[in-house]
């Protein structure tokens, strides 16, 4: 919506993983190190970890793109809380097989069948299971075990594990002990830093086509770096919002209190409650959630308004209409804003039909 505004030609900061996008920080390019080096390896696994919205996904389908797809045969899986035996359903499928209503042993003998085809046309076979901190104990066992698959001296399946801080403290328990010998490379992305974080916007907005709007002072990107804790998703959700801050009110300079409110306003969808000016709004303890409904800028009033609004005193329920007020504003800047630039746009329209119109009128 904003994008014209000021003067750019794609959204800057939209949530989804996006290559396109990609921002090569130390912590980054070391992960991508990682990955590198465990093609070359080609045998075990490697553990990539790091906070929601770190960027894990990014590098994962950076890599991804970057590989030739005539030697190489990948499988991507998100992984869920499901047993053993779906799991290795799960990755069969990843790979094409047919694994509904076929046993188990069946899938195993039909997924050594694809590595062994596979690897002896030259191929190497690669398998990245994304939200790893939700396998289950006996389905990391069931993926150790698909590390023994040999053709010759060599491994048929290399494997990529991609989870959440937590799948660190879960391969630290005793049980785990076989599959961290397995394990030839781990590494940890931890949030940007001040100076990171700058360059991670100044990127973005260069890959949007920014020609020098919007302008951010250095005091605002150090307000942006405390309110986001330097990870990547609440930078773009701080920015984003920001962006659209300044298309609702005109503006396309930004300093520290531009930051701080749209920080405050996004803490109290979010948390609700009240807040001071200058506070780190985004602790790693309690990370902004996307795709909640405060998330999205909502006031949640769903349900019976008498449970609702139970056991909150006057100055809570001042509060959250205070909130619901603001949201319900914003919202009508926004339909004002996407009513006024439909109006340019036949306005515009009317206007490049009508020299066709006389053309036509003189021709006749």
């Amino acid at each position: 919506m904003y994008e014209a505004f000021y003067g750019l030609t794609n959204k800057p900061f939209q949530l989804n993983p996006d290559p396109t996008f990609y921002f090569g920080s130390k912590q980054h390019k070391r992960a991508a190190a990682y990955l590198e080096y465990g093609m070359h390896q080609n045998e075990g696994f490697i553990v990539i970890t790091g906070e929601v919205g770190a960027g894990k996904t990014t590098i994962v389908r950076g890599m991804l793109d970057a590989l030739d797809q005539k030697k190489v045969v990948a499988a991507h899986l998100v992984s869920t809380q499901l047993d053993a035996d779906d799991t290795l359903r799960l990755v069969g499928a990843a790979f094409g097989l047919r694994t509904k209503d076929v046993s188990k042993a069946d899938v195993l003998m039909s997924l050594e069948a694809f590595l062994i085809s596979a690897t002896g046309k030259g191929k190497r076979c690669l398998l990245i299971v994304d939200e790893a901190q939700n396998l289950t104990a006996r389905a990391v066992e069931e993926l150790r075990m698909l590390s023994n698959f040999q053709f010759g001296n060599h491994a048929l399946l290399q494997s990529y594990l991609i989870g959440q801080p937590e799948f660190r403290q879960i391969l630290q328990s005793p049980h785990m002990m076989q599959f961290r010998q397995r394990v030839i490379a781990a590494c940890h992305i931890g949030p940007l830093d001040v100076e990171e974080t700058r360059a991670y916007i100044e990127h973005r907005l260069k890959c949007a086509g920014s020609t020098g709007s919007p302008v951010i002072s250095p005091a605002a990107y150090e307000a942006i770096f405390k309110a986001s804790s330097g990870i990547p998703r609440r930078i773009n959700s701080v920015c984003d919002r920001l962006l659209l801050f300044g298309f609702l009110s005109g503006k396309k300079q930004f300093d520290e209190p531009d930051v701080e409110e749209v920080a405050r306003e996004i803490h109290e969808e979010t948390m609700g409650g009240n807040t001071q000016i200058g506070v780190n709004y985004a602790p790693a303890a309690s990370p902004y959630q996307p795709g909640s409904p405060q998330a999205l800028g909502e006031t949640d009033i769903s349900g019976d308004p008498a449970t609702v609004f139970a056991g909150l005193n006057v100055q809570q329920l001042g509060e959250r209409l205070a909130r619901l007020e603001r949201s319900l504003l914003q919202l009508e800047k926004i339909n004002s804003a996407t009513l006024g630039l439909l109006q340019q746009l036949v306005a515009d329209g009317r206007q490049l039909t009508q020299p066709a119109q006389k053309s036509e009128k003189s021709d006749a």
